[in-house]
C-alpha cells in the first residue's frame, strides 16, 4: 500500500463514503498480515519506496500463490521473480498479469508510461535473463525502460551506434558475463549513472560469474555501482529510485 491509496482511503472516510469500521478493516493489517507461514509486509513501499516483493525460489508454488495473491488483493500489483510456468499456470486467472519466461518474472500489466529514462544494456544475449529482471523490475516500479542488447566489447561498433541513446538515459543498467568488462567501456563513454550487474554467463574461468564481479568492482572508471551476480532485481530497484529522483528533482 503506498501514499496515494492511504490518501484516498483516508479521504473516503472524511467525506462519508466508507464508515469508520470500514476504514479500521482495510487497515488493521498495514504493518503486515500472516498468511501461512509467511508475514507479508504492506507498510514496506511506505518506508522504503519499494513494495514487498515474492521471492519465489525455494517456496513451493502453493506459498507462491498464497503470498501473490494476497499482496495483489490488497494492492492490485504484484512482482514475483524467479517463477516458472507452473507458478504463473495458477496465477493468470487471478489478474491481468504477464510472465516473462527469460526471467521467471511475473507481474502485473502497467499501463503507465512511466517517467524518466532506465536504459537496459547487455553484453551478449546470453545475459538477457538477468537484464530482462532488471527492466521489468524497474518498469512494475514506475520507471520508463528501453533496452540495447548484444553490445558486447567483442564488437564494440555496435555499442557506439547507441551513443545518442545512452547519452538520453537517466540511468544505465550495464549487464555483462565472461570477463565483464562492458561496464567499463560505457563509463568511458559517457557521464550517465552506471549500475553494472555481472552475470554467470561464461566458460570454466568465469567461475559462476566471479570473474565479472571482480572486474567491475576493480573497474578504473570511477563512480560505478556493481551489484550482486545474477542481481538483475536489485539493479532494477536501484535504477528505478535513482530515475525517480532526477525526475523529481526537475530541471
Amino acid at each position: 500500500m503506498d501514499f496515494s491509496q492511504i490518501k484516498e482511503i483516508l479521504k473516503q472516510f472524511k467525506n462519508g463514503d466508507i464508515t469508520m469500521e470500514e476504514t479500521l478493516r482495510v487497515i488493521k493489517d498495514l504493518p503486515f498480515e500472516s498468511v501461512g507461514t509467511s508475514h507479508i509486509d504492506h507498510h514496506r513501499e511506505l518506508r522504503q519506496g519499494i513494495p514487498e516483493v515474492v521471492f519465489a525460489e525455494g517456496k513451493s508454488t502453493e506459498e507462491v500463490v498464497e503470498i501473490a495473491t494476497a499482496i495483489l488483493n490488497r494492492t492490485g500489483k504484484v512482482l514475483v521473480t524467479r517463477a516458472n510456468d507452473e507458478i504463473y499456470n495458477a496465477l493468470k486467472n487471478t489478474r491481468s498479469i504477464k510472465y516473462f519466461p527469460h526471467s521467471g518474472v511475473i507481474a502485473t500489466v502497467n499501463n503507465n508510461a512511466g517517467v524518466g529514462n532506465v536504459l537496459v544494456i547487455t553484453a551478449g544475449t546470453s545475459d538477457i535473463p538477468v537484464a530482462e529482471e532488471a527492466g521489468v523490475t524497474a518498469e512494475f516500479l514506475g520507471s520508463r525502460v528501453e533496452t540495447v542488447y548484444d553490445v558486447g566489447v567483442a564488437g564494440i561498433h555496435r555499442l557506439l551506434a547507441y551513443k545518442d541513446r545512452i547519452e538520453k538515459a537517466n540511468v544505465l543498467i550495464v549487464v555483462a558475463g565472461m570477463e565483464g568488462a562492458l561496464p567499463s567501456v560505457v563509463g568511458g563513454l559517457t557521464d550517465r549513472i552506471i549500475i553494472a550487474v555481472p552475470t554467470s554467463r561464461g566458460y570454466g574461468t568465469s567461475f559462476g560469474g566471479l570473474t565479472a564481479l571482480f572486474s567491475m568492482l576493480n573497474s578504473c572508471v570511477p563512480g560505478i555501482a556493481v551489484m550482486n551476480i545474477d542481481n538483475g532485481f536489485g539493479a532494477g530497484c536501484l535504477a528505478h529510485k535513482i530515475n525517480k529522483a532526477i525526475v523529481e528533482k526537475g530541471p
